[in-house]
């Protein structure tokens, strides 16, 4: 089914005919300066950067994040009608609302909620105390040294297993402790500042502060110097170790794994994947070797940097300065309903999606986005057939997995019961600390049940999508299905570069250097010829290279490595919506709109859904933790190997965009 006839049966503001279809293309956005030969995303976006101011309150401002603000005023109008509710589960969320908007209590309250936590850390005395602090305060939801989790496995896609996995560093990775960049250095610096005003606002004379914040930064320092980086992180194969409750032992004798398990709540726990073993076994060493009085220092570090959040004024706005400020550039601190909303969200996320879907997302919307994903999928089946890298095994294997493909759209078929979880309309910490623990808790409920494929990671209302390799699925949230990614007024081509190219994002997850790892059944399985996979890795190596060479600020480059997955999916993703967009115009051409042809609306609506401007300090943060690589190198890096690309705007050597076709990486 043509993508125009469905929005123009399906369109919600307007019945059939009442309008007249357009380009879906804004070019007051565009920047006449730029030719798209020499650069797409600036040709079509430059614009709109140029008279473009970030909110004081952001770090960033583009596409993504004026739909997510979009939902964020939906969600609070549904806080707030929640208020004249009788039903239960409305007054939860409302209650939880309320207890952050009430500042004037937590005014009054400061630092007290949280002390007899911070007791709990002064009793510490022993080894066993100390494994005992870093189980209980899983529950909690506290970043630790090791962390737990239940996720299924990824060998075993039909079963739960426990996960133990590094964490709890106070700033964004091991490279802001590590690196000499004079940005990292200041970024130490804060933190240094950041966390001697907490122990200060707790209590502590400032010279004995500095003095216990300088152990803390050191032993952290410490602990990043052995944690994993985000490119081993990556590697499905070297984060899979199933251990026993001996191989742990093995693994490191001087970690209480009994007295630890317990303590996290998974004492029954025979079996766990430890996903750094190298770090765990230093670990267990480190944990020996630092004075105990180190560890209580820094876990009421961790402990007061959590709540700081959710106190009184100097708590937040110590928060503030050093994570929103310094660490993301952000001018001034999100008003405190957006804050509330946040935290709402994030606690009973599905309880608010209910809602929300049945305010914003009518049935209609759903089939509109189903027959999409269609589309695509035949697409990218056909497309399979046409490579000429693979083999024909291999690829009967790759349209094997494509089959089995679970594919969600909009909200899940049954919302989550937030039964059992208190929440009092005068306890924000309270509220705050149970919410942790019912989120806790549910997630280990899952150990030695069945894997549920009914359940989602993201709720309705988030403006995002994602693909779960061990349940091999797509899932595509109700609040992206709007403009600039879909929008019902305009043309085939946009929608196809907006929405089709993120549903072939989606998809081609499935297949990148990680996905690709994954079986039909989610399994983590090689189904590749020995050949096929060196090709592979031999044009994903090209991808890399390619990325690496991008700059978005001074003296800081593109990990090709971090990015990689999700530059796969970008230039495989944007081909895939190609291909559907033509086979949607039945061999026809296209109409001539606004002066482009079809084509080049299609490249061009793929650009227009990636602009963006992120604060420098937030994109040295990007660049060191993010898998995805800046938003204004997504469409060049993309398009610049697509050969229809090439001749939809008649691309020639010495063009920005050009690249020779016998250079151009081609993998789905």
């Amino acid at each position: 089914m043509k993508l125009r006839h469905l929005a123009c049966a399906l369109a919600l503001a307007f019945p059939c005919g009442a309008f007249a279809l357009t380009s879906g293309i804004d070019k007051n956005n565009f920047d006449p300066a730029v030719r798209i030969q020499d650069n797409l995303y600036k040709a079509v976006n430059g614009g709109w950067e140029k008279r473009t101011e970030i909110p004081a309150d952001l770090s960033g401002w583009g596409a993504f994040l004026e739909l997510r603000q979009q939902s964020e005023e939906r969600v609070r109008g549904i806080l707030e009608d929640a208020a004249k509710q009788d039903d239960a589960t409305a007054k939860q969320i409302a209650d939880f609302y309320a207890s952050f908007m009430d500042e004037a209590m937590a005014e009054k309250l400061g630092v007290t909620p949280i002390k007899p936590m911070l007791h709990d850390v002064d009793q510490i005395k022993t080894q066993h105390d100390l494994f005992d602090a870093f189980g209980k305060l899983q529950t909690a939801g506290i970043s630790l040294p090791l962390e737990v989790g239940a996720e299924v496995d990824a060998k075993d896609s039909e079963h739960y297993l426990l996960q133990i996995g590094q964490g709890g560093l106070g700033l964004p990775d091991r490279d802001y402790y590590l690196e000499k960049d004079p940005r990292f250095v200041k970024a130490r610096e804060a933190y240094v500042a950041y966390l001697t005003k907490l122990f200060v606002l707790d209590g502590m004379k400032e010279a004995d502060a500095k003095k216990h914040v300088a152990a803390v930064v050191a032993l952290e320092t410490k602990m990043a110097k052995i944690q994993w980086s985000k490119v081993e992180n990556r590697d499905p194969q070297k984060t899979y170790n199933k251990l026993d409750r001996d191989g742990l032992k093995k693994l490191s004798g001087q970690i209480d794994w009994t007295v630890f398990l317990a303590g996290a709540e998974a004492g029954a726990e025979k079996t766990a994947n430890v996903a750094q073993p190298t770090y765990v076994a230093a670990l267990g060493k480190l944990i020996a070797s630092e004075p105990m009085s180190v560890w209580r220092d820094y876990l009421r570090a961790r402990t007061l940097g959590h709540y700081a959040p959710v106190l009184s004024k100097p708590f937040v706005d110590a928060s503030f300065e050093f994570r929103d400020h310094t660490l993301s550039g952000a001018k001034e601190i999100r008003p405190r309903w957006k804050r509330g909303v946040a935290i709402v969200d994030g606690f009973m996320g599905e309880a608010v999606g209910k809602v929300y879907v049945a305010k914003y997302f009518p049935p209609e919307a759903k089939a509109r986005m189903e027959a999409l994903v269609a589309n695509l999928m035949k697409a990218y089946n056909t497309s399979i057939d046409g490579l000429a890298w693979m083999s024909p095994t291999t690829k009967e294997q790759a349209k094997y997995k494509l089959a089995h493909y679970g594919v969600k759209i909009g909200y899940p078929d049954h919302f989550r019961n937030y039964d059992g979880l208190v929440v009092r309309r005068d306890d924000l910490v309270g509220n705050y600390l149970r919410g942790a623990q019912f989120e806790y808790r549910f997630s280990m409920s899952h150990l030695g049940k069945p894997v549920d494929h009914t359940e989602w990671d993201m709720t309705p209302q988030t403006v995002n999508a994602y693909y779960n390799p061990v349940k091999n699925e797509i899932v595509f949230p109700a609040a992206i299905l709007q403009a600039p990614f879909f929008n019902a007024e305009a043309d085939d081509a946009v929608n196809y570069g907006g929405i089709g190219a993120v549903i072939g994002h989606e998809i081609s997850h499935g297949f990148d250097d990680q996905g690709s790892q994954f079986d039909a059944k989610g399994n983590l399985h090689n189904w590749w010829q020995d050949e096929d996979k060196k090709s592979f890795s031999g044009l994903t190596e090209r991808l890399v290279e390619q990325y690496g060479k991008y700059s978005p600020i001074p003296g800081r480059f593109v990990n090709g490595k971090l990015t990689l997955g999700e530059n796969i999916a970008d230039l495989s993703g944007l081909q895939i919506a190609y291909k559907a967009y033509r086979l949607s115009l039945d061999g026809k051409e296209a109409p001539v709109m606004d002066g482009f042809t079809g084509d080049q609306r299609f490249f061009i609506g793929f650009a227009q859904v990636w602009r963006n401007k992120t604060r420098d300090e937030r994109a040295l943060q990007l660049l060191t933790i993010d898998p995805h690589s800046p938003a204004a190198f997504r469409p060049v890096g993309a398009a610049v190997n697509s050969d229809a690309f090439d001749k939809a705007f008649d691309v020639k050597p010495g063009d920005g965009m050009y690249k020779a076709e016998s250079e151009r990486i081609r993998i789905w």
